[in-house]
């Protein structure tokens, strides 16, 4: 149970640090002309915890894009730093999960001992 929770934790951060990773990327090349930004997908491991597969955005195109909302590349700021701040959350959440699984991991062979 204990490890269950550690194993989902663990998955959770990757997740998270990939979703990070790709909110990133997207801001940095958001005014490359013809940049296409990438967009994370997620979905929950059988076994517990959670994978993730990166694929490229069908966006719309610079030239039917609104230039005031979008950049040149297609890539919405606002979207991406919301987006980054959630995956910052649920980074941070999941490594309490982990610390708290970690702690009663510690307390049970403690007890044991």
């Amino acid at each position: 149970m204990i490890t269950n929770a550690l194993n989902s934790g663990l998955s959770g951060m990757r997740a998270a640090q990939t979703a990070l990773d790709v909110s990133s990327h997207n801001i940095a090349n958001m005014n490359t002309q013809g940049f296409k930004p990438q967009q994370i997908i997620q979905s929950e491991n059988g076994t517990g915890g959670v994978s993730t597969a990166i694929r490229a955005s069908a966006t719309e195109s610079a030239e039917t894009a609104n230039t005031s909302e979008i950049a040149a590349s297609g890539t919405d700021a606002a979207t991406e730093v919301v987006n980054s701040l959630q995956f910052r959350a649920t980074f941070d959440l999941n490594a309490k999960m982990v610390k708290t699984a970690d702690e009663l991991l510690g307390t049970l062979v403690n007890t044991k001992a």
